[in-house]
């Protein structure tokens, strides 16, 4: 049992070793560009005060105000309507099979309904 543990300590210190290689250190890089310093600085801050051209809708500018006929009465009338309908939001969808149980088509529920159709 002692030869055992001795070669499995052997083994994993093997890997180890074989694991822990380190990659050479070659300093800083050397500058290679021949720009001068005042070039530079003034690009960065042409860019810094222009607009960001990979953000969505840069290029589009500014847009239009959309104009309306409706009036603003009859769409918050809507909008109140439909908040008050219990039934709105109701989506067959959203059910098994795409069967609206019974105890929302029948009941206080379709009574309510009935009533907001009118």
């Amino acid at each position: 049992m002692k030869t055992s543990n001795l070669i499995a300590a052997a083994a994993v210190v093997l890997f180890a070793v074989a694991g822990a290689q380190a990659e050479t250190y070659e300093g800083v890089q050397p500058l290679t560009h021949s720009r001068a310093r005042a070039d530079v600085a003034s690009e960065g801050a042409v860019a810094a005060r222009s607009g960001n051209p990979y953000a969505d809708g840069a290029a589009a500018g500014v847009s239009a105000i959309a104009s309306s006929n409706v009036d603003p009465n009859v769409v918050r009338a809507e909008a109140v309507a439909k908040a008050h309908d219990p039934l709105a939001s109701l989506d067959r969808r959203a059910f098994y099979r795409d069967t609206v149980p019974s105890q929302y088509t029948k009941g206080s529920l379709a009574v309510r309904r009935q009533v907001a159709q009118r």
